[in-house]
């Protein structure tokens, strides 16, 4: 039992094919049956159940076979029956119905189920020119309407459709009947390639937002502490420049100030004088006015 069940799993059924595709053959016709291998070491062969005998192959008796197909010559009344393909293990493919007349009208019909929401064409022949004439189409024994050209055609079939379906040409005579099956329309699957990638674990993109933070909440505070430094410099510039004055330079600005008639110390002197009153000297408002008194000696003299 587990051995028949592995062989059902590596061979997978053949399609069954039909040449001319139709469901329906006037007598002395040919036709030919194929069975579509996915592995042709699973040796398919075509069988049928007619009401004549069951589950015989073709060369048995009918047909004759070629490789995977079989092909039949002159079809018969007889040859009516379901037809499908086996494999050596037991598989068999899904069987189509043939219908074999000695009248003089048929439904051409798909012989294969059709797939939903398709457009399907039903034809309405005679076995003698001319073949396209007025014909009416009937469904499950109900009449849907009369066709003047003989073809009829039904737009987006769906499961409602199924059924057996029929055709009368006036003067001419009717179609055996014909079943009609409609298979559903496989869903679409987006493929493999165009699917989204799979989101990060938490654990790396965690890591990743903490640093992006810390980034964020850092920069403005070195902005800040870059800026305050620059400032300190500027600062430190400034006054080094001011110290960078000596006291002799503050002495000759106080001397050259002697030569204009002026009643209080000049305000560089004191102002520089008070900068540099711990490093170079201090010189005070008492120094000022012996600076005074000097000039009036002088100008004493002069007289």
């Amino acid at each position: 039992m587990k051995e028949t069940s592995l062989q059902y799993l590596l061979f997978l059924p053949a399609g069954l094919t039909v040449s001319p595709s139709r469901s329906q053959f006037f007598e002395g016709e040919s036709v030919s049956l194929s069975c579509e291998e996915d592995d042709s070491s699973a040796g398919w062969t075509l069988r049928r159940n007619t009401t004549r005998d069951t589950r015989t192959q073709c060369g048995d008796g009918w047909g004759k076979p070629a490789g995977s197909t079989c092909n039949i010559s002159y079809v018969l009344e007889k040859h009516t029956g379901v037809y499908w393909c086996e494999s050596r293990e037991g598989a068999s493919s899904s069987s189509v119905q043939l219908t074999v007349t000695g009248g003089s009208v048929i439904l051409q019909s798909p012989v294969l189920p059709v797939m939903e929401g398709d457009d399907v064409t039903l034809s309405c022949r005679t076995k003698t020119p001319p073949s396209s004439l007025p014909a009416a189409f009937y469904k499950d024994g109900s009449l849907i309407r009369t066709e003047p050209a003989g073809h009829m055609t039904l737009h987006q079939v769906n499961s409602s459709d199924e059924g057996l379906y029929q055709c009368s040409i006036s003067g001419h005579g009717e179609s055996p009947s014909s079943r009609i099956s409609v298979s559903e329309k496989p869903s679409t699957t987006s493929s493999p390639a165009t699917a989204p990638p799979p989101p990060l674990p938490l654990n790396y993109v965690l890591p990743s937002l903490v640093c992006i933070s810390a980034v964020v909440l850092l920069l403005p505070l070195v902005l800040l502490v870059r800026r305050g430094f620059h400032k300190k410099s500027e600062s430190e510039k400034k006054e080094a420049e001011e110290d960078s004055i000596t006291y002799s330079d503050v002495r000759r600005q106080c001397y050259v100030s002697l030569h204009f008639p002026i009643n209080a110390p000049p305000k560089i002197c004191t102002q520089k004088l008070q900068k540099q009153k711990n490093r170079v000297c201090s010189l005070s408002v008492y120094n000022w006015h012996i600076l005074l008194s000097q000039r009036g000696s002088t100008a004493a003299q002069a007289s």
